[in-house]
């Protein structure tokens, strides 16, 4: 007899709370193998394809293109038969580097729910079934937790000041979905077509302004919402400080020169001011930590992953070369080349957008001098890099026209001190001016 397994949206990456469904690659009656991709699914920070760990008949999909899914909720359900259902095993490939803990040889009977998107879902047959409508909870009910998995969902339920208790949702076993909140606060005064939700009257959202004549509202959802919040909650969690120095980079431009005239691949400035950067952090271990509020406590990380801001048609994103200290310029320039290969084709995977400890941030490419750049949250400190032009500068006690770049250090002011801080920020700025005092320190 078949098993029926449903396989949930895996957790993508830390921080990644929910994903948006791009396309199917798989429907209803199709046969599908043990680790293939059935579903391409974008976050706020990459496209992802996500592979099934079971192998059999897909009986029903949950979401239409174009619906977002929190992470935990069902994407389909597959029947298994007799050999895979007796053998309990799963690949569990689909979960590697995606940041879950569910087991993944895990399985359980279900029955099928209403696609997160509010949408029907279809059976084996083809047939449309309603979503299941969030309701008010009577006041008699004995409390309990509240069924809610994203942090979005939470939020948006607080700043609406709507109870979430209130709610029952449309996903699985009750799970609130963000469509349940989004419907209980458009209905205001308690009714919208059928699904009814209370909101205290006290708590009601103010009536939106009229538009203004050529008025243009972009949703702050995607990328541009995930950079948003990230943000945001770093301003609101670090308390910042930035330090700068203008620097004569003119040596440094030729030793590049030189490098790349000698044969071989060629080095890039990135790959040169990464090397300064992972040096410096060896001397100053402070500025390669982040904070964990809740221990109270700073984390010093033993590994340099050095994020790269890397601008691209979809938004900011922040590819992360691993074990940078441990990288020359050689191989430093062939992974940034490419991580920003794959930053603009938006095929960077959650494992190359996560985890870095330190952030260099060469904005010098946008034609400017100087920013004061917010830290990447949970890190704590990002190098920023200005333009390298010609300026008139002192040089050897005389009045030359020197290539002169602005470097700016913002950084937690909880993990270290302005002294710090200015000893990493003038130990960079000296290797810029004068290489050699990078090669006397290594």
């Amino acid at each position: 007899m078949a098993q029926v397994l449903e396989f949930k949206l895996p957790d993508l990456g830390e921080g990644l709370t929910e994903a948006e469904i791009v396309r199917w690659l798989v429907q209803v009656g199709d046969v599908v193998a043990v680790d293939q991709p059935v579903v391409e699914v974008e976050t706020a920070k990459a496209s992802v394809e996500v592979p099934c760990p079971y192998g059999g008949v897909v009986t029903a999909r949950y979401g239409e293109e174009g619906t977002e899914l929190p992470v935990g909720a069902p994407l389909l359900t597959v029947a298994v038969g007799e050999p895979a259902a007796e053998s309990g095993e799963g690949s569990g490939n689909v979960l590697v580097g995606y940041g879950t803990s569910e087991a993944p040889g895990r399985r359980r009977r279900v029955r099928p729910v209403a696609p997160a998107g509010g949408g029907a879902s279809r059976g084996v047959n083809g047939s449309a079934s309603a979503p299941a409508p969030g309701r008010p909870v009577d006041a008699g009910l004995p409390s309990g937790p509240v069924p809610v998995i994203s942090p979005l969902v939470r939020r948006l339920a607080r700043e609406g000041g709507l109870d979430l208790r209130q709610l029952a949702g449309s996903g699985p076993d009750g799970l609130i979905l963000r469509a349940d909140v989004e419907q209980a606060l458009r209905a205001g005064s308690g009714r919208d077509r059928g699904r009814t939700a209370e909101v205290p009257a006290v708590a009601a959202p103010a009536p939106a302004a009229a538009p203004e004549a050529g008025e243009v509202r972009v949703p702050l959802k995607g990328i541009r919402g995930a950079v948003a919040d990230k943000l945001s909650r770093s301003r609101r969690e670090i308390p910042d400080a930035t330090c700068w120095v203008d620097a004569d980079a003119t040596e440094l431009m030729r030793a590049r020169a030189a490098m790349n005239a000698a044969g071989g691949p060629k080095i890039s400035l990135l790959a040169l001011l990464a090397r300064i950067s992972t040096a410096a952090l060896a001397r100053f271990p402070e500025l390669n930590s982040s904070v964990d509020t809740g221990a109270r406590e700073i984390v010093r990380h033993p590994h340099v992953h050095l994020g790269f801001a890397a601008q691209t048609e979809r938004g900011l994103v922040v590819p992360v070369v691993r074990d940078a200290h441990t990288r020359d310029a050689e191989s430093l320039t062939a992974e940034f080349a490419r991580l920003t290969e794959a930053a603009h084709a938006g095929t960077l995977t959650p494992g190359e957008l996560t985890g870095g400890t330190f952030t260099l941030n060469n904005y010098g490419v946008f034609g400017v001098d100087g920013s004061t750049p917010i830290v990447n949250h949970p890190e704590a400190a990002m190098l920023g890099v200005g333009r390298i032009i010609p300026k008139p500068w002192v040089h050897e006690g005389e009045l030359a026209v020197r290539q002169v770049v602005q470097l700016s250090l913002t950084f937690d002011h909880r993990v270290c001190d302005g002294g710090t801080a200015g000893g990493f920020l003038r130990y960079v700025a000296d290797c810029v001016e004068q290489p050699a005092v990078l090669l006397r320190t290594l």
